[in-house]
């Protein structure tokens, strides 16, 4: 797996389709629960995770899963722990699951990539 991290609009997908043209890349949003386990690249994750704590799905296990059953897939995700704490408790608990998954995905992870203003810092190459 690679994780591709980055705050809001900071270049992460642009980055990622220059870093690896031959996937085809789709939006965590339009994901279904399934589908997430046979692509190949994931643009914005955390939208992924926000639809489905919408729908009421329990995540607990998720990225464990994930690594599991995508080993090879890579994804980018907005770092949305570093912000105003939300006011709104789904917003909370939306931030909380966001981090924790992203952070078994990294600790899996073969290599893990920091964007900021479109500059990618790899943090971990293993």
């Amino acid at each position: 797996m690679e994780l591709i991290i980055g705050g809001a609009f900071q270049g992460k997908s642009d980055y990622a389709k220059k870093q690896h043209p031959e996937i085809c890349w789709r939006e965590g949003r339009d994901l279904g629960a399934d589908e997430i386990f046979t692509v190949s690249g994931v643009l914005n994750f955390h939208e992924f995770i926000r639809k489905e704590m919408q729908a009421g799905q329990d995540l607990e296990g998720f990225g464990e899963e994930l690594i599991r059953r995508n080993p090879n897939l890579i994804l980018t995700s907005c770092e949305i722990g570093y912000g105003v704490v939300p006011v709104d408790a789904f917003d909370r608990a939306y931030r909380e699951k966001t981090g924790r998954i992203c952070t078994v995905l990294a600790s899996y992870s073969r290599k893990v990539t920091r964007v900021i203003c479109g500059i990618g810092t790899v943090i971990k190459d293993a």
